[in-house]
Formats: C-alpha cells, sequence, structure tokens
C-alpha cells in the first residue's frame, strides 16, 4: 500500500507542479505538461512492479499509437476558446474529439494489427 501512496504523490505533484508554474508562465507550464512524465513514470512503476522488457515495449509503443488521437484535444480547443465558444463548450468538444480518435485509432490497430 505505500507504493501505491509513493506513486500517488509523486503523480499528484508533478501535475499540481505543471498547473502552479503555468499561473507564472504559461509556456513553462505548457513545458512541464507536454513532457511525457506520466509515461515515464508509469514505465519505472511496471519496471519496479517486475514487468519484463517486452511487456514495457509493448506499453510504450501503444502510447505511440495513442499520442495520436489525443493531439486532437490541443488543436480542437483552443481554436474553440479562440472563436468565442465558452471555456467548457471547447473543453468538452475537445474531449470528445479526443475520445472518437481513440475509438478509431483502436479500432484501426486492431483491424491492421495481425494477431499474436
Amino acid at each position: 500500500m505505500s507504493q501505491f501512496l509513493i506513486k500517488l504523490l509523486v503523480s499528484a505533484l508533478i501535475i499540481a507542479a505543471a498547473s502552479e508554474v503555468a499561473r507564472r508562465s504559461t509556456l513553462i507550464g505548457a513545458l512541464i505538461a507536454s513532457l511525457p512524465l506520466t509515461s515515464i513514470l508509469a514505465m519505472i512503476w511496471l519496471w519496479q512492479d517486475g514487468a519484463d522488457s517486452t511487456r514495457i515495449a509493448d506499453f510504450a509503443g501503444g502510447i505511440l499509437w495513442l499520442v495520436l488521437p489525443s493531439l486532437l484535444l490541443f488543436i480542437v480547443t483552443p481554436l474553440m476558446l479562440r472563436n468565442g465558444f465558452s471555456f467548457w463548450a471547447s473543453l468538452g468538444t475537445g474531449c470528445a474529439a479526443t475520445a472518437a480518435g481513440y475509438g478509431l485509432t483502436l479500432l484501426a490497430l486492431r483491424v491492421w494489427t495481425p494477431p499474436a
């Protein structure tokens, strides 16, 4: 249980740091948020939990494919905000576009990836 709490604390501290830094500098806050810290931490936690190299490599490869549809959030949300839409409508539409992108990507991966 203590290992879970350490994971939780480290992860929460990174998120809090990004939002606090963004209040002072949006560019530096964005840099912190854009770093693949979550992915790095998850790979470290997997390795510490005894995952083998193949599992960690599969995890990293899956992240690569799922980063692509996540970009929709960062395209749709600012476009809508800059065109006068409310924050919540922009964020909600960005999240919906991202979810749709995830669904399409997962479907494409299922169709194009040969069975193991």
